[in-house]
């Protein structure tokens, strides 16, 4: 259920932050983009909580495969799905393209170029936020754990929420910040049509976020 709300907030997110070239009255791709966010919704929970079905399912219980499975795998395994909704739901904007502008904000033209840069960089930036956000706060847990910091349970889970809130409060500007909203394509990186339409030697997209 966690997984499920997570991946539904986050493709939310995604559908409202995007590029904003399909405009409202492309009714069809709307419907297609929400289509394409309900299975990325469902396959990205139920990858999610794959390994601790396996786990139960095959009665695993030894310590390494608790520490696996329970605190090391989920986050690298979030990271990785945060980045495959993003790919998913914006799927339309590297099928269809995205508007590039010159630097007088002119729109030149519509690139599937520039849409799959522009998704490509979000997802990256979405899977290292969400995996770095889970997985230290799972590895400093561990050895807080081991060296019994905290006396209880509840200490412990007061601990690992204030790395968790620590760490997405460092992660968030990192990741905002690791492409420029307003991003850049080489000339020889477009279409030919829009190359015939423009002398520029870079074109500027809006990346979304």
């Amino acid at each position: 259920f966690l997984q499920f709300t997570f991946h539904t907030y986050t493709t939310g997110f995604t559908l409202l932050n995007g590029n904003g070239t399909i405009k409202a009255e492309e009714y069809s791709l709307q419907q297609k983009q929400i289509l394409y966010s309900l299975g990325a919704i469902s396959y990205a929970a139920c990858i999610g909580a794959l390994p601790l079905v396996f786990m139960n399912r095959y009665t695993l219980k030894s310590s390494l495969t608790q520490l696996v499975v329970r605190k090391l795998l989920p986050a690298p395994l979030l990271g990785l799905m945060s980045a495959f909704t993003v790919a998913v739901v914006r799927s339309p904007e590297f099928e269809n393209g995205i508007e590039v502008m010159d630097r007088n904000g002119k729109v030149v033209g519509l690139s599937q170029k520039a849409g799959e840069k522009a998704v490509k960089e979000t997802a990256l930036s979405r899977a290292v936020l969400f995996g770095t956000t889970f997985f230290l706060p799972a590895v400093l847990t561990h050895f807080v754990e081991r060296a019994k910091l905290a006396k209880t349970p509840h200490a412990l889970a007061s601990v690992r929420m204030l790395m968790i809130t620590s760490v997405l409060a460092g992660m968030l500007p990192v990741s905002l910040s690791m492409f420029p909203q307003c991003g850049e394509i080489k000339r020889a990186d477009l279409e030919p049509e829009i190359l015939a339409s423009t002398d520029e030697t870079e074109l500027f997209y809006n990346r979304g976020i």
